[in-house]
């Protein structure tokens, strides 16, 4: 039974010690840099590094000119959708524009939002998208404005992704559309069902 005990306690002095030798500070006082510390090895004084020239993050490449800035390359706004313009694009696009633009623009994109109607159109009134202007403005002045800003209206680049830039300036041409488009537009179908309509009302009263 003495050496049974004997060889527990020397395994279990080995096993302390090498415990005891892992339990240094080596790990949290190890060399290295804070974010935004100061630095005495880069002659700049900074620890942050500047991205390398030509570093593109992975799933970034912007190569598509037009997708990305809505100008052609030699930077003129372009006229032309870079992406199929499609019902779901669309229905994206409206939900987009009920949530960023709608406080300023109105549903309709008349510059009639609460946010105009509470006060901001005394200092500049929200762009009315149905203007003879903008509605012969090219597409990519819309996609332009959403990622710069113009005037008193911010960037929303940080909030809106590329896509859903282009979704957003397919419903506002929707819009205009739908606001200054005339009867002959109407199909065929639709329009004697709308006249069927009213009529019926009529009677009805």
């Amino acid at each position: 039974m003495n050496w049974r005990r004997s060889v527990r306690i020397a395994v279990g002095i080995v096993g302390l010690g090498a415990f005891v030798a892992g339990c240094n500070t080596d790990m949290w006082e190890q060399p290295k840099t804070k974010p935004l510390s100061e630095s005495t090895f880069y002659p700049d004084g900074q620890t942050a590094r500047p991205l390398i020239p030509g570093t593109v993050a992975r799933g970034h490449l912007r190569a598509d000119t037009a997708f990305f800035t809505g100008r052609t390359d030699d930077g003129k706004f372009v006229t032309k959708f870079p992406l199929p313009v499609t019902l779901a694009l669309l229905e994206r696009g409206r939900e987009r524009f009920t949530i960023y633009c709608t406080p300023c623009h109105g549903q309709l994109g008349n510059g009639q939002g609460m946010i105009a109607q509470r006060g901001f159109a005394l200092k500049r009134q929200p762009a009315d998208y149905n203007t003879q202007r903008l509605r012969d403005m090219p597409i990519g002045h819309f996609y332009d404005v959403i990622t710069n800003g113009y005037g008193t209206m911010f960037s929303y680049a940080s909030r809106v992704e590329p896509q859903d830039r282009w979704a957003i300036v397919a419903y506002i041409r929707a819009l205009q559309l739908s606001q200054n488009a005339p009867l002959s537009d109407v199909p065929d179908d639709i329009l004697k069902g709308m006249r069927e309509a009213d009529q019926n009302k009529v009677a009805s009263r």
